[in-house]
């Protein structure tokens, strides 16, 4: 059966935090139940984490009272591991030995609150740092094994290629985990230090997660090292600077702040920069004193000086080349303190922190005190606040005693006393302007620089921000020159525009939004909703064993909608199903755009928590069912009834949203219909087939080499209905013994053409 040429359809919504499932509902206490045969499951975990990092088999594994058999386990962690800890940090496996997932996630991370007597760290961080940037959800577990009561666990979201496709939305670029191969070296360090051209030089510093990618990291650390002008062009630069804002402010340590510059990832996206993602953060607020001073891993923070650390620590060591970038370079440096500003403001000054951290312990107390595997007593636990609690050779601060102090001194410190510019009044000429039309975006700026006020804009998530100077000369819809009205024309060439101003002087920065890139500004275009009669279900695939597969490389069921109009259709509010007895099953989020006369494909997997693209949360049954697109109001737009369903085997319409269902080849977003063209052929044509539709007879051209050819005529079914050894460059069959109907001819065993007989 032939492949089509995997496509990324993509449909892009308002950027928020990721729908939260079951899972990590953070106001819930997860319940994850380990059944292992083995009585010496404990030494075999051991062993294997000393060994070869194996998956060590649990017979059985029941989270939240929904069971499942054969899971692989292991433990994880570095300094959080102990081989005589009865509470080791661990790495739940669903798929090793089966295809199964728990409402669609296959990898389960559990902490062990090392280092933190709060027991709240991890999520507390994990629940900030998600206002910033994108980051897994994180929540509580009590975890059991064998029926014995381990503990209260973080769990926390897997950074995977899933992820990945969540919010970079594609999974096959490079992907690496920043994390140095062991500790003891004073050299360790995951801190994107150039270290000459052979890649093996890399090897003890990054683990590649993908098939390939080491020849593109290593050219990230010599731009990063060696090339800092040009680092905007390989690097998400305003997910790095809140990657460094936070770990900073913070005191999260052990991280690219610290002194093993490890705890990220690294994903290439498709505008081919990398994007940092923060991992790791049971040791956030002080709970890992390393800063690092050069190439020594010495310096163990006192409590007094985590509350003073330098906005500006590690600026001019060559080891952290990341963060010297940042700082030399005046205009990052001025958006990095805007971002810790931000921080510092929404989150530790007023008090969020704390009210959060309140409630994170109201939830989980009885859980603590219950866990008598825990690293410290229940009494520090219910002090861990406000109260140091000594831990080797270094104390771990009460939280609420390092922020308080932090916050005071930060705010004491030139960096953050410097006036940023006031941004205010920030709105479009037009709230709904026309597709392909012109749009003035103005915003009312104060203490700032002429040529310092920008808006940056883009109209899909995948695509970069574009930025374009504002400006105040009274042409560009912006008042009269000189009132502090800035303003620049764009013109709306996408459904939906994305946008932010910032603006600096001399010293400050300032965004607004204050959260962007994460967050940003959004203008639809007057795009109507589709009305009955407009959009009609296309084609759709039941059962996907070979053909396109969806943005994480699994194949999925499909469903294919067209618009019979010539202008593009909203699709918000509209619902699609598999049942007349819930027509409102899969509900279409805002701003879903389908192109005039265009082609717009959904996933029929079960997975519709994903937020980048569309997938129902239903499947298709191969034995057949119903599928119905209906209104916001109820009103059924189309449906039909299928029958039972052949592998890799579509029902499209042709001609395109008018024709009957037919079984055919897959047109996985494109057009249904046979030509006289060899759609099927791929980059190259080699086949051709007219005329098309034939009545009696069809001609066959080859445009190949082959001095001999293999053509076999198939019907919808799959059943060989003709065939033919041809050394010829063009063959005329006899078709007048078929009956009317769609057919398919292949050459050579992986060339394909429909044709269809029409008398």
């Amino acid at each position: 059966m032939k492949k089509l040429i995997p496509v990324v359809i993509g449909v892009f919504v308002m950027k928020s935090v990721a729908a939260q499932t079951t899972l990590y509902d953070q106001n819930t206490i997860q319940k994850i139940e380990i059944t292992f045969t083995q009585s010496d499951w404990d030494q075999e975990l051991d062993t294997a984490k000393a060994g070869f990092d194996s998956y060590i088999l649990a017979s059985k594994l029941k989270i939240n009272g929904v069971e499942f058999d054969s899971v692989g386990v292991k433990y994880k962690g570095n300094s959080s591991y102990n081989a005589n800890s009865k509470k080791n940090p661990l790495h739940l496996e669903m798929d090793t030995y089966k295809n199964q997932n728990y409402q669609g996630i296959k990898d389960i991370k559990l902490g062990n609150a090392y280092a933190d007597p709060s027991m709240v760290r991890e999520v507390l961080s994990y629940d900030i740092l998600k206002n910033y940037m994108d980051c897994p959800r994180s929540n509580f577990a009590k975890v059991f094994i064998n029926g014995a009561y381990i503990g209260l666990y973080a769990n926390d979201e897997s950074i995977t290629k899933g992820f990945c496709s969540d919010h970079f939305y594609s999974s096959k670029n490079t992907f690496v985990k920043c994390n140095p191969i062991g500790t003891a070296a004073s050299n360790t360090k995951s801190n994107l230090k150039y270290l000459g051209a052979d890649s093996s030089a890399y090897f003890n510093f990054y683990e590649m997660k993908s098939d390939k990618g080491w020849k593109e990291l290593v050219g990230l650390c010599d731009t990063v090292t060696n090339y800092p002008g040009s680092l905007a062009s390989v690097l998400d630069v305003d997910r790095a600077l809140w990657m460094l804002a936070f770990n900073n402010t913070l005191v999260n340590l052990d991280s690219y702040n610290g002194v093993f510059a490890q705890n990220y990832y690294l994903y290439k996206d498709n505008t081919k920069r990398f994007n940092p993602i923060i991992w790791d953060l049971n040791m956030s607020f002080g709970g890992f004193p390393f800063v690092g001073v050069s190439n020594s891993s010495l310096n163990g923070l006192p409590v007094a000086e985590m509350q003073k650390l330098p906005v500006i620590s590690h600026s001019t060591d060559q080891y952290w080349p990341l963060i010297k970038d940042v700082i030399s370079n005046a205009s990052y440096k001025r958006m990095y303190i805007a971002h810790m500003r931000t921080i510092v403001n929404e989150m530790l000054a007023s008090k969020y922190y704390q009210t959060k951290a309140t409630q994170l312990m109201a939830l989980i107390d009885t859980a603590v005190t219950a866990d008598t595997n825990k690293f410290y007593s229940n009494a520090q636990y219910q002090a861990s606040m406000t109260t140091n609690v000594a831990n080797g050779s270094f104390a771990i601060p009460g939280i609420s005693t390092l922020v308080d102090a932090r916050v005071t001194y930060l705010n004491s410190t030139t960096d953050f006393t410097n006036a940023p510019p006031v941004i205010t009044a920030v709105k479009p000429s037009d709230t709904i302007p026309a597709l392909n039309g012109t749009v003035a975006i103005t915003a009312n700026v104060t203490n700032t620089t002429t040529s310092a006020v920008y808006v940056s804009y883009r109209f899909a998530n995948t695509d970069k921000f574009i930025r374009v100077q504002l400006v105040d000369d009274g042409f560009n819809n912006d008042g009269t020159a000189g009132d502090n009205v800035y303003g620049a024309n764009l013109k709306m060439t996408g459904n939906q525009m994305h946008y932010y101003i910032y603006a600096e002087n001399v010293n400050a920065g300032m965004f607004s939004p204050e959260r962007a890139e994460h967050e940003f500004y959004t203008l639809k275009s007057g795009t109507h909703t589709a009305d009955i009669g407009q959009v009609v279900i296309n084609e759709f695939l039941a059962s996907n064993k070979t053909g396109q597969m969806d943005e994480k490389g699994e194949y999925e069921d499909w469903i294919e909608l067209y618009n019979v109009t010539s202008s593009p259709l909203n699709l918000d509010g509209l619902h699609l199903s598999d049942s007349y007895a819930n027509t409102a099953k899969y509900t279409f989020p805002p701003n879903v755009i389908i192109a005039a006369h265009g082609y717009l494909v959904l996933w029929a997997d079960e997975n519709a928590s994903t937020t980048s693209y569309l997938h129902c949360n239903f499947k298709l049954s191969t034995s057949g069912e119903q599928l119905i697109l209906s209104n916001a109001a109820g009103k059924v737009m189309d449906s039909l009834s299928f029958g039972t369903q052949g592998d890799d085997i579509s029902m499209a319409r042709c001609p395109n949203g008018t024709g009957k269902f037919v079984a055919s080849l897959p047109t996985f977003n494109a057009s249904n219909c046979p030509d006289a063209i060899g759609e099927y052929t791929g980059d190259q044509q080699t086949l051709t087939v007219y005329p098309n539709p034939a009545t009696e007879s069809v001609t066959v051209k080859f445009n190949n080499s082959h001095i001999q050819n293999q053509l076999i005529i198939y019907n919808t079914t799959g059943q060989q209905v003709g065939s033919v050894q041809s050394t010829k460059r063009a063959e005329q069959l006899n078709v007048a013994n078929l009956p009317n109907g769609l057919y398919f001819i292949q050459v050579n065993g992986n060339q394909f053409q429909k044709m269809e007989i029409a008398r």
